[in-house]
């Protein structure tokens, strides 16, 4: 460090220098600092001393008890879209984040996506564009855009809290924070990066993505509300997944998507499944940062250590925790088509029988992904019910995603990659059904667009994504054009990442009460964008593979499962059979 560096560090600690004049003398010395040396606004106060904190420049700020109530404490540690941030070590009323204007920030690793926890308090977005630094000497450019505080979506924030503290009182209004990534060069060290020069653009946090390096996802569901469960107390739940790629160890995670309180996981285990709730060996005991248990912070995610666990491809896991406390709400998938079982009170993760599980579940709560070391990474499936599997048979893994998986498997022309499915039953591209807070019976999920971000580019080494969606929201009154621009949307974000995109074409579905004529000639356009603007970087032409050639506004009866919107087990098969497998390799 130079002179002019030490005095500047010295300042700080000895108070000396407000931060934003040691914030321009370290930019002048060209000398990153570590996030916290740059921190010069206070966003978070007590309740009982509001006016020790002025986030906005209006004299409002964060409620210390809510965020802790959140499971956000000072110096811990959160997961969110894939990466791991830690909250700023700062007590109420003391500086805990920056306003971007340019500062070079220490930060060192190698991953896919650099990513910052923020949020604007202009009223309106903030962005900026900044540069990351690389070891070889290298830089990129980024834009970084930050949702406002108060004003922003809820349908994309990683926390939002039940009150705002200000000097004259509390006010009953949401606060936002956001987690927010920007692409890296993934073959260079990160060195640095330099924020923006945008005023109101506050950051709390950031790091490096490096939880897919190495890993291939196996199975995985999206979160698709937040319900009322149980309540649980005492309980272990048993969940049955079935796996794509298969690799020596593994490694699970959980997602607290959507909450508004922290959830404790007092054990987990991993086995492979006999039948039900029954396990072929004994249930080997997974592991958090070396202990047994866990707390999910509200809205984060948690993974398991590393587990040297052979798992097979193509085959039935059990993944069972014990919720030691009361539940009563929790994140959802509800759609499993898949039985899954609930304990009688007690912790029976490790329970070599079926005995204890004396309840059946239909919905996979909490658990979100399962991941195998190795492996040349995965395809993810962005859709709605038809790709969720809604009429396959229960229990059969006969979901497009589940065939598709073991065609892969049973071949050598092209890698072996994980499927991940992330259908939910009644998605949309372009509108929201569960608004992304708060307690609902709604499990449709935030629309394609909100949840790219999560459910696709966090996903651990994706390397190709499909889009199968629109039929929903052209039944419940969307345009073509408006379809249209969600889907060019969707391919520019995955574009910008880096990763083949492939579009699904509208399967058909005359005889469903919502499809009507007109709604149709929607389809029809969708499908004729599609097919030939050349946006995606290849079509998988699922109309076609399941329409009547003589009445081509229906499916073929072999194909439909009675409802006509839904393919049966036969047509989901033409789906996975219809798709060239060479389209998936980037």
């Amino acid at each position: 460090m130079g002179l002019r560096g030490a005095g500047v560090v010295c300042a700080l600690i000895a108070g000396l220098l407000p931060m934003s004049s040691a914030t321009a003398a370290a930019r002048t010395a060209g000398e990153p600092l570590p996030l916290e040396r740059l921190f010069d606004n206070t966003a978070v106060s007590a309740d009982t001393r509001p006016a020790e904190a002025d986030f906005d420049g209006h004299g409002a700020s964060l409620s210390a008890t809510d965020l802790a109530a959140a499971g956000w404490r000072p110096g811990g540690a959160l997961t969110v879209q894939g990466a791991r941030l830690t909250w700023p070590d700062r007590a109420a009323g003391e500086p805990d984040n920056v306003v971007a204007d340019g500062q070079d920030v220490r930060v060192h690793g190698r991953g896919d996506a650099l990513a910052l926890l923020v949020a604007g308090t202009t009223g309106t977005e903030v962005s900026g564009s900044g540069t990351v630094a690389y070891a070889n000497g290298t830089r990129t450019p980024y834009t970084l855009a930050a949702p406002d505080w108060r004003t922003g979506p809820l349908a994309t924030k990683a926390l939002a809290l039940p009150h705002i503290n200000t000097p004259d009182g509390r006010l009953t209004e949401k606060p936002r924070l956001y987690v927010v990534t920007v692409p890296l060069a993934t073959d260079r060290e990160v060195t640095s990066v330099r924020l923006p020069r945008a005023a109101g653009l506050h950051v709390f946090a950031m790091s490096v993505r490096t939880t897919g390096r190495g890993w291939t996802g196996s199975w995985a569901t999206a979160t698709g509300g937040y319900t009322a469960v149980g309540p649980w107390t005492d309980r272990t739940l048993r969940l049955v997944v079935h796996t794509s790629a298969g690799g020596p160890r593994v490694r699970v995670r959980f997602d607290n998507t959507f909450a508004a309180t922290p959830v404790r996981i007092g054990s987990a285990t991993v086995a492979v499944q006999a039948s039900g709730a029954t396990p072929r060996s004994a249930p080997v005991p997974l592991s958090f940062g070396g202990a047994t248990g866990t707390e999910i912070p509200a809205g984060a995610q948690m993974f398991s250590d590393p587990l040297g666990f052979p798992v097979p491809p193509d085959t039935n896991l059990l993944i069972s925790f014990h919720l030691p406390g009361t539940v009563t709400t929790a994140p959802v998938h509800r759609l499993a088509q898949q039985r899954s079982y609930l304990s009688d009170p007690g912790d029976h993760t490790a329970d070599g029988s079926a005995t204890p599980y004396t309840s059946a579940l239909t919905n996979w709560p909490l658990l979100a992904g399962v991941d195998v070391s190795g492996g040349p990474g995965s395809v993810v499936l962005l859709g709605d019910s038809i790709t969720d599997g809604d009429k396959s048979t229960v229990d059969a893994n006969r979901r497009w995603p589940n065939v598709l998986a073991s065609r892969l498997l049973a071949q050598d022309e092209v890698p072996r990659y994980g499927v991940l499915n992330q259908g939910i039953s009644g998605n949309r591209i372009i509108a929201d059904r569960y608004p992304g807070d708060g307690v609902s019976t709604d499990t449709a999920g935030v629309h394609a667009l909100n949840r790219f971000d999560r459910d696709v580019l966090a996903q651990p080494s994706v390397r190709t994504a499909v889009v199968f969606e629109g039929v929903n929201d052209v039944r419940w009154g969307a345009t073509s054009e408006q379809v249209i621009e969600g889907l060019r949307l969707l391919a520019d974000r995955g574009h910008a990442r880096g990763l083949r995109m492939l579009a699904a074409t509208i399967v058909p579905c005359e005889g469903e009460t919502r499809c009507t004529a007109a709604v149709d000639a929607e389809r029809v356009e969708v499908n004729a964008w599609i097919r030939d603007a050349g946006v995606f970087d290849g079509v998988l032409d699922f109309d076609a593979a399941v329409r009547d050639p003589a009445h081509p506004s229906r499916m073929l009866p072999v194909y439909d499962s009675g409802d006509h919107l839904h393919p049966g087990d036969a047509g989901l098969a033409a789906l996975a059979e219809s798709v060239d497998l060479r389209m998936l390799v980037p």
